[in-house]
């Protein structure tokens, strides 16, 4: 009998996809690859994900936590070039909770993008994209969430723009800024990662050539925040010259979106 999968990551398109899918697939089974590097409000979001499918949500925590791991790398931080993060706490856990049964997995990438990425490979494993089959865009997205009553995941509103680890390298350094004000604490842990990393591969770090030592500093902190805020800016005024058509298709809101692994991000 083939199962039937949605991949969880605490993000909004997957989110959305639960929604969009709760009545049309009855025998869906939802989870979650919690890695414990989440983010305090993944987890409350999960909660009020759960309530609104009135199903419940499997965790499937990885045998060896992310410390394990990272000895048996070596200590070498994980990055888009060896994302053995993704690996082995998220597709291995995955493909674990799934063995050999024939199995529809569900992923939200939406029409109006044209990334694709780290999924599993297994032959028992049929990706499927119901987004882009029904013609779904980023709009649709904030739509489905909206009339759920389920919203947007919270940790948007301080800034953050994906799912994932809290030190995940695929992140903006004006993300970074904002974890050190949100969660000092969680900042600090990445940090040690670092400082743990640096003893076997000097200069590299989270950030592309910059350590998250110079990136606290209060002066560069400033320095970003400034960068980001014209880099808004600039993008707001180019706004301003959209056509109408564009407005409502929600291009307004559009960014590009960095690039990720689709079972961690989406």
């Amino acid at each position: 009998m083939t199962r039937h999968i949605l991949s969880l990551s605490g993000g909004k398109d997957s989110a959305a996809l639960a929604v969009y899918l709760r009545d049309r697939v009855p025998d869906m089974e939802y989870i979650f690859h919690d890695t414990g590097k989440e983010l305090p409000e993944t987890y409350d979001y999960m909660a009020r994900l759960e309530s609104i499918l009135g199903r419940p949500v499997t965790r499937t925590t990885p045998e060896d936590p992310f410390e394990h791991w990272l000895a048996v790398y070596g200590d070498m931080l994980p990055s888009n070039h060896r994302r053995w993060c993704t690996k082995m706490l998220k597709l291995k856990p995955f493909e674990n909770y799934i063995g050999d049964d024939p199995c529809i997995n569900y992923v939200g990438l939406r029409a109006d993008e044209k990334r694709t990425g780290y999924i599993s490979t297994k032959p028992n494993i049929t990706a499927v994209y119901p987004f882009q089959d029904d013609g779904l865009v980023r709009a649709d997205v904030f739509r489905i969430l909206h009339d759920s009553g389920l919203g947007l995941p919270p940790y948007m509103e301080w800034g953050r723009t994906r799912s994932g680890c809290y030190f995940c390298f695929y992140q903006q350094k004006i993300e970074w800024v904002r974890l050190k004000r949100q969660h000092p604490a969680l900042f600090d842990r990445a940090k040690e990662y670092e400082e743990r990393s640096a003893m076997v591969s000097a200069g590299f770090t989270w950030c592309s050539r910059e350590s998250l030592a110079e990136l606290e500093r209060p002066e560069r902190m400033a320095q970003i925040e400034k960068n980001w805020e014209k880099k808004n800016a600039d993008r707001a005024a180019r706004r301003e010259n959209l056509p109408l058509a564009a407005v409502l298709a929600g291009a307004e809101v559009e960014e590009e979106e960095p690039e990720g692994c689709l079972i961690c991000t989406l």
